[in-house]
This record gives structure tokens, C-alpha cells and sequence, in this order.
């Protein structure tokens, strides 16, 4: 797939955006090839090359995937989502640990899949961050819920709060087909 990060710190001034392209193995690992980077070098390397760090290095740490071991479920109700019903469940972790997070989950109500998270990290992975929230939306193709944009604004303890907003699109599960659908993007750029 390809994805654009965009980030900013708004106290400094400086923001950056990235193009690149996200691929995922059969067993998971997940690898970026940048395309393209525009803006201030230190929003590169500080905020936007540390997400993908950490996304990577996310598949060696500990299980946090939203899962009754390390969730407990609260159904909140039924909302209308993008014009379709969803079921709305609160999230609370069973224990505190970098990279679960307390919030919502909502549910499409005909497939079970998910269309979005939000919420609160409930541990920093570093002294100078606080209060992480994100939001991450996901759309539904033949069944499978795809990652289509996540939000999130942490604060940091030294240049107050840092935003980053990702984009995903050309989604392709067969390599081949997705590389061509990219390279004819990019040809028409």
C-alpha cells in the first residue's frame, strides 16, 4: 500500500510529509521503501522515522492485540457509521503496558470487522511523552478491514504537543498487481 505521513510540531513551527510505500509479508514483517519527503528534516527523523521504527520493531515486542487477554469489553450501544449500523464497544486494558490503549472500538454490525479505534495509551514508551491519544479508521474491502487513516497527537514534555496523520491507499494483496497499480500512479504524477 502506499502511505503518506504528515507531521507536524506546531510549537517550533516545523512539519514534514513522507510518501512511501508499506509492504507486509506473509508472516508480518512489515518493510517501507520512501519515496518522497518534503519539509523539515528533524519531523522527518524524529517523529515520522520513529512511528515506522516503532511499527517495525512492534512484531518482536509483546502481544498487544485487541484480544480478551489483554482487553476487557464494555458494549456501549449502536451507532450509524459512514451510513451503516456499528456496535460500539469500550476498551479497557487488563494491564498496563506500552502500546494498549483504554477507548472505543466500533464494530460494523453485518461483518463484525472493525471501522475504527480511538483512544488513550495507558503507558508511555518514554519519560518525555504523555498523554497519547490516536484515532485510526479503517474501510471494509471484500470482507477485510483495512487500514485507510490514523490520527494522533502526543505532548511532549519539551516541545508540547507533536500530531501526525497517516493516509493509506492502493491497498493490493497480491505484490505484483499492487506494484503495478503504484508504478502507474506514480507514472501519472
Amino acid at each position: 500500500m502506499e502511505v503518506d505521513f504528515d507531521a507536524s510540531v506546531p510549537k517550533l513551527k516545523r512539519n514534514g510529509k513522507l510518501h512511501a510505500l508499506k509492504s507486509i509479508s506473509n508472516v508480518g514483517k512489515v518493510t517501507y521503501h520512501m519515496l518522497g519527503f518534503n519539509g523539515d528534516n528533524s519531523v522527518k527523523k524524529e517523529v515520522i522515522a520513529r512511528y515506522m521504527t516503532a511499527e517495525v520493531q512492534s512484531e518482536t515486542g509483546p502481544d498487544i492485540s485487541i484480544t480478551p487477554q489483554n482487553y476487557k469489553f464494555r458494549f456501549k450501544g449502536i451507532r450509524v457509521y459512514d451510513g451503516h449500523p456499528v456496535y460500539v464497544l469500550a476498551l479497557s486494558p487488563r494491564k498496563k503496558e506500552v502500546g494498549l490503549f483504554k477507548g472505543e472500538l466500533w464494530l460494523d454490525q453485518a461483518t463484525c470487522m472493525p471501522v475504527r479505534e480511538a483512544g488513550r495509551f495507558v503507558k508511555s514508551p518514554s519519560v518525555f511523552l504523555s498523554k497519547m491519544e490516536f484515532t485510526r479508521s479503517y474501510d471494509l474491502q471484500n470482507g477485510v478491514s483495512i487500514p485507510q487513516n490514523m490520527h494522533s497527537r502526543t505532548n511532549t514534555r519539551l516541545f508540547g504537543p507533536v500530531e501526525l496523520s497517516i493516509a493509506f491507499t492502493h491497498f493490493s494483496k497480491d505484490a505484483e498487481s499492487g506494484a503495478a497499480s503504484i508504478a502507474s500512479t506514480l507514472g501519472d504524477q
